[in-house]
């Protein structure tokens, strides 16, 4: 049970600094940053879906690839967070 507790508290955790960093999502190159921003806020809406539903694995994984989505897009340049 207490491995179940801490993939919950990860996961709102988690959860929280994604929706934070939403907010502050800025694009850098709007040609490419479609498919950026619909991929990540996909995966951050599964994951929500996969929380509800206590499928605590797939919620967060879920969020990893949203984070992923985001930090490609950094890299590449086509997002950034704002500070």
């Amino acid at each position: 049970m207490r491995v179940e507790q801490e993939l919950r508290e990860e996961i709102e955790k988690w959860s929280e600094k994604l929706d934070a960093a939403l907010r502050k999502l800025r694009v850098v190159d709007s040609k490419r940053e479609k498919m950026f921003i619909e991929n990540i806020t996909a995966y951050f809406k599964d994951a929500r879906y996969f929380f509800e539903k206590e499928d605590l694995v797939r919620a967060f994984e879920c969020l990893i690839w949203a984070w992923a989505w985001i930090e490609i897009g950094k890299r590449l340049k086509i997002i950034e967070i704002e500070e």
